[in-house]
């Protein structure tokens, strides 16, 4: 977590709301998955739940059917894999195929069985803000303060896990931009995204190709939306978010080696000046 990391999704989906039915065959999403990883990403993200607002969640049978062949597949190719998942039983079995992290939207608060396993696993964790659940979430998402409310939410979760046996050192936190939040909501949370910083664990992005990129541009597909996901990753870069989650990963990648090297550069010629030597 010393220099900015990026996680490419797969969702082995038919209808999440960018991609979906795009790697919804098994042997197209393992295909997908070592491209990113062979590309640069540091984790691949397979998940078998399309969470967009409004969506049904998949019978359990249906959810492992999807990704317990990809995770087996990727982790056996030496894969870093989380399990993008809200049920214990799909952590299970995923993490015995070889999954190394547990994404869970609901922050493992969906089921007590999820936040016991999480903690008997002895994975890390990625906590995200969510209010409500997908098929509601949208409907007239209200908070006193934004920022405010998903930090004690997060600090909640936080303290959730500690007494149930997880290390703080095994938990990331996601702010959830989109998960039942307005475009304001969600530019306030990026802008103000540092105070985070404040629950001591790194802090997980996830911008890629949503909606608020169309409602604030210009109404453009989810698969039009690549600059303004890159707008908002430099954002986050900027302050401080550790993991991008991206459909994207070599042109996210091209993006944060880019910023990284103009703030090493700047860098530099902060300690050439504090050396005393004139910059010219």
């Amino acid at each position: 977590m010393d220099r900015p990391s990026v996680m490419g999704i797969v969702n082995v989906t038919p209808d999440s709301f960018s991609d979906g039915g795009d790697r919804f065959d098994s042997g197209r999403a393992i295909a997908d998955g070592l491209a990113m990883w062979e590309a640069g990403a540091d984790f691949v993200d397979v998940g078998g739940e399309s969470t967009r607002p409004g969506s049904e969640q998949p019978s359990l049978e249906e959810e492992l059917r999807r990704v317990v062949p990809v995770v087996k597949a990727l982790a056996a190719q030496g894969v870093r894999v989380s399990i993008d998942t809200r049920r214990a039983a799909v952590m299970e079995e995923a993490a015995a195929a070889g999954a190394s992290i547990i994404n869970d939207i609901s922050a493992l608060s969906s089921e007590p069985e999820a936040l016991q396993f999480a903690a008997k696993s002895g994975l890390p964790v990625i906590l995200m803000h969510m209010r409500g659940e997908p098929r509601t979430m949208q409907e007239a998402p209200h908070y006193e303060d934004v920022v405010l409310d998903v930090y004690d939410y997060l600090a909640e979760r936080v303290r959730a896990c500690e007494a149930a046996g997880i290390s703080r050192s095994r938990i990331c936190l996601d702010p959830g931009i989109g998960f039942g939040k307005t475009v304001a909501h969600n530019l306030e949370l990026i802008n103000r995204l540092a105070i985070f910083h404040g629950l001591g664990c790194p802090l997980l992005l996830g911008v890629s190709r949503k909606s608020m990129i169309a409602k604030v541009s210009r109404g453009e597909e989810p698969k039009e939306r690549l600059p303004g996901t890159l707008a908002l990753t430099l954002a986050g870069l900027h302050r401080g978010a550790q993991i991008h989650r991206v459909h994207d990963v070599e042109q996210a990648l091209q993006a944060i080696t880019l910023w990284e090297a103009v703030e090493a550069a700047g860098a530099s010629d902060a300690r050439t000046f504090a050396e005393g030597q004139e910059i010219r």
